[in-house]
């Protein structure tokens, strides 16, 4: 089977699922694992995702004003890859490439190539995805076995939080200029690393919230996950904002407790790695608990930066 994958989390189940040499395409996002990186490219972005929060808000409001779709899809390299299976998603437009942008491709095959779209709101739905994929491929057990053990392992976090005293106020940022809290499976992970979420609602859109209202939230810990940033990059555009300023009275910063976190790969992406995510909160939120998590997949804002 031939499978072209729109997005990144599709891409990291079909290499979970031992299905990578499968993989003839990918989105420009597409780079866990590492292998995937040497697939071709199938989509290329209208936005430009190396400009500040800002400048990326501002053109995707531009193209979506428009009607204008945020990608391009390579027809001539699509069909040339003669897929068999081609699996994208409807949930963001902003994140990947959506089933729309599909059309006008496949209207020029003489054998259209099986769509699977994948529309996940909550962490069972990402599971089920795992599972869906699976079918999809002829990888049932594999993907039965997968999506069990991600779900335990979620489940083994929460029995270990649990045993934690307190449940610290959170706030995560999902964007920062302007300032969006996420929604969708994001508040069942910070439950689930027994935080106490202070914005967005599991299985909901993300929403934008003022500067006001983190700070009257009064949060106790704040992760900034900006979509599609490593924990550096987010840090750099926090003290850019200068919001640090804005919120140095909240409990957060007075117990220096406001981090930035590797969301490309452990919250923005409906994927496998959700389940590290939830471990990477959990770690946040209760650091005697000593789990491990990846090198780098966090960082600390140090209090001195918001002077």
């Amino acid at each position: 089977m031939r499978i072209v994958s729109l997005l990144p989390s599709a891409t990291e189940i079909l290499y979970a699922l031992g299905l990578g040499d499968n993989v003839v395409g990918v989105s420009h996002e597409c780079d866990f694992p590492e292998a995937a990186k040497k697939k071709p490219s199938v989509i290329t972005p209208r936005v430009d995702p190396s400009l500040p929060s800002a400048e990326i808000d501002a053109q995707v409001r531009q193209l979506t004003a428009r009607g204008e779709s945020l990608y391009q899809i390579r027809d001539d390299l699509l069909r040339k890859l003669k897929p068999d299976l081609i699996i994208t998603q409807d949930l963001c437009h902003v994140c990947a490439a959506s089933p729309g942008d599909l059309a006008h491709a496949l209207g020029s095959f003489e054998h259209r190539p099986e769509v699977l779209t994948l529309t996940p709101t909550s962490l069972m739905d990402v599971w089920e995805d795992v599972r869906r994929v699976g079918r999809a491929t002829g990888r049932e057990q594999e993907a039965e076995e997968l999506a069990q053990s991600l779900h335990d392992r979620v489940e083994r976090v929460y029995e270990a939080a649990s045993a934690q005293r307190g449940k610290p106020r959170v706030a995560c940022l999902e964007w920062l200029s302007p300032v969006y809290v996420p929604g969708h499976w994001v508040p069942e992970m910070i439950e689930s690393a027994k935080g106490l979420n202070l914005f967005g609602c599991a299985g909901q859109p993300s929403f934008a919230v003022g500067n006001d209202d983190v700070l009257r939230s009064r949060p106790e810990v704040i992760v900034i996950m900006p979509c599609g940033f490593g924990p550096q990059r987010a840090l750099e555009e926090f003290r850019a904002l200068g919001l640090a300023e804005e919120w140095k009275d909240s409990p957060a910063f007075h117990h220096h407790r406001v981090f930035a976190v590797d969301a490309n790969s452990y919250f923005s992406r409906p994927g496998p790695r959700l389940a590290e995510g939830v471990e990477l909160l959990a770690q946040i939120l209760h650091p005697a608990l000593g789990l491990k998590v990846p090198e780098g997949s966090y960082a600390r804002f140090r209090a001195e930066e918001a002077a």
